[in-house]
């Protein structure tokens, strides 16, 4: 398994146990720390899993909303736990991470193979369906603002 899967891996993990267990965002770092020194040993890059969970419990609201947007006919709560939690790392890597260092499609791909591995039958699909719905809406809103500032010069 890669380094940066596994770190997705062990993130998705501490996000799931904390969404279960309804623990604050504060709390999820420690559950956080507590995967990585179990389930990260001998991961040499501990320095991504860790930027990973601080840039999505800085955006958690953000990412909620993002969801509900791309998925508007599940209410945030009715959500799979899993799927809710993957869709949060997918975003999180499209819409705020470093695109030199997570394109989007591999953001994309790696929320998708995280679905497979930790979901249910379904988790793929939609998880794929809803990533893919806020990258359309992404590259609109992109694609109009640089119209505009074409149009501006």
């Amino acid at each position: 398994m890669g380094s940066r899967h596994l770190s997705r891996s062990i993130v998705l993990q501490s996000l799931y146990e904390g969404d279960f267990r309804n623990l604050k965002l504060e709390e999820i770092k420690a559950v956080f720390e507590r995967n990585l020194e179990t389930l990260g040993r001998g991961l040499e890059d501990t320095d991504y899993p860790q930027r990973l969970l601080q840039g999505i419990l800085a955006h958690w609201d953000e990412l909620n909303k993002l969801i509900e947007s791309g998925a508007p006919e599940w209410p945030l709560e009715q959500i799979n736990i899993i799927d809710r939690n993957v869709l949060r790392i997918g975003i999180f890597e499209l819409i705020f991470g470093d695109k030199k260092e997570v394109p989007p499609k591999v953001a994309i791909n790696e929320a998708v193979e995280l679905a497979k591995h930790f979901g249910g039958d379904s988790s793929r699909r939609f998880v794929n369906g809803v990533l893919g719905t806020i990258y359309r809406q992404l590259e609109e809103t992109l694609g109009n603002q640089g119209q505009a500032s074409e149009l501006n010069n």
